[in-house]
């Protein structure tokens, strides 16, 4: 069996595709693997370094800006997209695969487009509940549109060719126990509070938090782990300081550039602060974790707030807009939430009503099929 997948530009796109590779790979060990990328995109890193190799297509999006600056640059895409169709047809007839599959990214579209009309098994997976501009556009050609969540389905004008299947979660975000959680990250009694809002760190989020920050150490009512991003950890501590806080008095506050170790955090988390990418509000659903979740205003089609909204509806999270937050506002969020057993208890079962638990098996399935059937 030969797959190919398409994907690039964020880890949100990445990060599943590679999951079912790497599932592929253990399930199938002679199924030869290919990954489609744009050139200079982060998946020309993250790909060879777990071990499957990579081509890629000169593309990138499309400004949304009317400037004379965003046509110049939108001219310039025109001519990569029709150069990228000939460069994804050598691609596909070269490899042959069996299957395609795009999770996303600005390669996604002229190897799905070329796939599609070689009569190519096409699958793509929609990871936002508002379905991307490939889904919207290429979708009703594809063989599958295997989307995240249901609600989904609301934002297309076609439904024969599309299920259900959830987000591949990592394995160990399901099965890690809390109270052995804690005790690895040494967490007393008190409720713990994880907050995260990207790899780079969000400034007006860091912010809030610095504030939020000041008001857990004069009271002394949570423990707290809270990544800056690369970007916050070059002056947040500054910023804490400023405030008159002396971060070593306070050992239950852990401050981190990032969070590497967060199957383990999260599980001992009794609170999530977070934004709403895909992957994340997936990961919140399957580990049925109470979460604030501010999405990021900065994002095509405001797609976090869809996505935010999804697990705000069935009463498993609060959705903050981030034009309206204060480190106060959040602070007493969280102290409505944190203290209150039922309350807790009663987010996470209704967390239970969206989480599917096994995405990955089920794409990998969705995947054999059609090989199969090929």
């Amino acid at each position: 069996m030969k797959v190919l997948f398409t994907c690039g530009g964020t880890g949100g796109h990445i990060n599943p595709a590679l999951a079912v590779a790497k599932m592929l790979r253990a399930k199938r060990p002679e199924c030869e693997i290919l990954f489609v990328g744009a050139t200079g995109g982060m998946e020309t890193q993250l790909i060879p370094q777990e071990g499957f190799e990579i081509k890629t297509i000169d593309i990138e999006g499309v400004s949304r800006k009317f400037t004379f600056a965003g046509m110049k640059h939108n001219i310039s895409v025109f001519r990569k997209v029709l150069t990228s169709g000939m460069k994804a047809r050598k691609i596909l007839r070269d490899f042959n695969p069996d299957v395609v599959m795009g999770t996303g990214g600005y390669a996604c579209f002229p190897i799905l487009k070329a796939a599609s009309k070689l009569k190519i098994p096409t699958i793509i997976h929609e990871a936002n509940a508002y379905p991307g501009l490939v889904t919207r556009t290429l979708g009703a050609k594809l063989t599958r549109v295997l989307v995240n969540f249901d609600a989904t389905k609301d934002y297309l004008k076609y439904n024969h060719n599309i299920k259900t299947i959830g987000m591949p979660v990592r394995q160990d975000i399901l099965f890690k126990d809390k109270s052995e959680a804690r005790a690895e990250l040494g967490i007393d009694e008190r409720p713990l509070v994880v907050s995260f809002f990207g790899s780079l760190g969000a400034r007006e989020m860091n912010k809030a938090m610095a504030e939020f920050i000041k008001l857990e150490c004069e009271t002394g009512l949570f423990n707290h782990i809270h990544a800056m991003g690369k970007f916050g950890s070059e002056w947040m501590p500054n910023l804490i300081a400023e405030k008159g806080i002396v971060l070593h008095e306070h050992p239950d506050i852990d401050l981190r550039e990032y969070i590497h170790d967060m199957p383990r955090v999260m599980a001992a988390a009794d609170v999530i602060i977070c934004r709403g990418g895909a992957s994340t509000v997936s990961e919140i659903a399957a580990a049925g974790k109470p979460a604030i979740i501010i999405p990021s205003p900065n994002v095509a089609e405001n797609h976090q707030e869809k996505n935010a909204k999804v697990l705000s509806d069935i009463g498993g999270a609060f959705m903050l807009r981030e034009s309206e937050v204060t480190g106060k506002s959040i602070y007493d969020k969280v102290c409505e939430i944190a203290f209150d057993g039922e309350k807790l208890k009663d987010m996470s079962k209704n967390l239970s009503k969206v989480a599917i638990l096994d995405g990955c098996e089920r794409i990998y399935k969705e995947i054999a099929e059609l090989a199969k059937k090929s």
